[in-house]
């Protein structure tokens, strides 16, 4: 299989792609010399690039592909988390309409998904089966987004039903735009258009007339299929999309890979996630040790640099509390209490009314959460006072390390939590929901085994967790 990287995690990824059999394509300058390759410019079974936050990665390719990929992340790494689309991307579907509104309309596709078609495409809800397509918008997304312009996505070229020929506006030299939509003008079928990708530029005229058979043939199997498959069912697959998440562990198992091909920091990813002025100085003190500079100078120097960027004593900072999901929680601003090498402790103001889950105590606005954790720890203790400071209960939340970044406190809530009551009764919450991502391969057996583990470690003897 062959992948395509770019981003802040490109170098480890590739070490670990082509430890278990991958070939890299597109390498830049700096990877070509790190790992001895040579230019590849075939087509991509895999591509990953960083997530906006850069916390992860995404990936996008075949369902093959994107499988194995995620197999390998889950052997490789202690606390990786690895959500799976299960909708094909450009995937051809034959659904069913159920309801709509003002402008939409919903499509039952299969599998409990439920996309949105936009209501100018069908105005008109009729219980009749019609056929749709998984648009490249809010990829991830729990509903879908529709349409019902088909498109046949190839390496180079794309069949558009009901389309004109068309060619990528990439291409810009004039004679080969030419020739390009007169072979398209040749080549399309009744009722589909073709549309050149720009990679079609530096292809041979055999190979994109090949692929417009190959293509042809795909269009073929789609009528055929849509004559007689079952309603809300998948005709014609594209591709597949994985978000994964690299937590504390992940990030410097990521550290070690990097470090055995090119000079890097402890704490590298970490530092290249937080963006800004502490990364530019890591790629100056990493630059150094590139130069050959002593390396206990150049991390001396380096901390110096980015000490002021982050939280310290009586600093406020954002917590966030990330669901496995994916879904952020901005549980508001804290105040550091204490923090260094090994502990942190931080308060905040709750600013709700509401019940305390497993304790059966009311939350009022203007209690106090007081919590604290120690560097590795899988856990954060908070206990919950009133505003006359008294106690209402203990949560011990189970979660991948915390993070602390310029202005905030980051980690990956693993769904369970332990709650302590005033009188020293033990609850343990969540245990079920933990189960059901492990169904669904969103953590690994290796990292459910851990977490279950630590629950009952810590359910055993509460009082002396961090």
């Amino acid at each position: 299989m062959k992948a395509k990287i770019r981003g802040i995690y490109t170098t480890a990824i590739t070490k670990v792609l082509l430890e278990n059999g991958f070939d890299i394509i597109h390498p830049s300058l700096t990877i070509k010399k790190r790992f001895g390759l040579s230019d590849n410019s075939a087509a991509p079974d895999l591509e990953i690039k960083d997530r906006f936050d850069l916390q992860g990665i995404r990936v996008f390719g075949t369902f093959d592909a994107v499988n194995t990929f995620q197999s390998i992340l889950q052997r490789a790494f202690d606390d990786v988390l690895t959500r799976k689309w299960t909708v094909s991307v450009d995937g051809i579907y034959k659904g069913k309409p159920i309801e709509s509104d003002e402008c939409t309309v919903y499509v039952d596709i299969g599998n409990d998904i439920i996309g949105r078609l936009p209501k100018q495409e069908f105005a008109t809800i009729e219980e009749k089966p019609l056929l749709v397509q998984v648009e490249r918008k809010r990829i991830g997304a729990k509903q879908p987004i529709l349409t019902t312009k088909l498109k046949i996505v190839g390496t180079h070229a794309i069949l558009a039903q009901n389309s004109k020929v068309g060619v990528s506006l990439k291409i810009r030299e004039i004679n080969k735009r030419t020739e390009l939509y007169a072979l398209g003008k040749q080549l399309a079928p009744d009722k589909w258009g073709i549309i050149w990708r720009g990679s079609s530029a530096t292809q041979p005229k055999e190979i994109l007339e090949n692929e417009i058979a190959q293509l042809v043939g795909k269009a073929e199997i789609l009528n055929e299929k849509a004559k007689n498959a079952k309603t809300s069912a998948l005709l014609v697959g594209g591709s597949y999309s994985m978000d994964v998440e690299f937590p504390y562990l992940s990030k410097r198992i990521l550290d070690g890979l990097r470090a055995s091909v090119a000079p890097t920091l402890a704490g590298h990813h970490f530092y290249k996630s937080c963006g800004g002025h502490v990364s530019a100085a890591l790629e100056m003190a990493e630059r150094l040790l590139e130069e050959g500079q002593n390396r206990d100078k150049v991390e001396k120097l380096f901390r110096e640099q980015v000490l002021c960027e982050f939280p310290e004593e009586g600093s406020l900072v954002d917590v966030e509390h990330v669901k496995l999901s994916g879904i952020v929680f901005h549980l508001g601003h804290a105040t550091i209490e204490h923090v260094d090498n090994e502990h942190i402790k931080y308060s905040r103001i709750i600013h709700s009314d509401g019940i305390y889950d497993g304790l059966n105590v009311k939350k009022e606005a203007d209690d106090r959460a007081e919590s604290e954790t120690r560097k590795g720890d899988w856990c954060i203790i908070t206990k919950y006072f009133s505003k006359n400071g008294e106690l209402k209960g203990t949560y011990i939340n189970v979660n991948t390390p915390v993070e602390i970044y310029p202005n905030a406190i980051r980690y990956v809530d693993l769904e369970v939590d332990i709650c302590i009551s005033v009188d020293g009764a033990v609850k343990i919450l969540d245990m079920e929901k933990l189960e059901k991502t492990l169904e669904r391969e969103l953590v690994s057996k290796k990292l459910f085994e851990t977490i279950k583990e630590k629950v009952n470690e810590i359910a055993q003897a509460p009082t002396n967790t961090a």
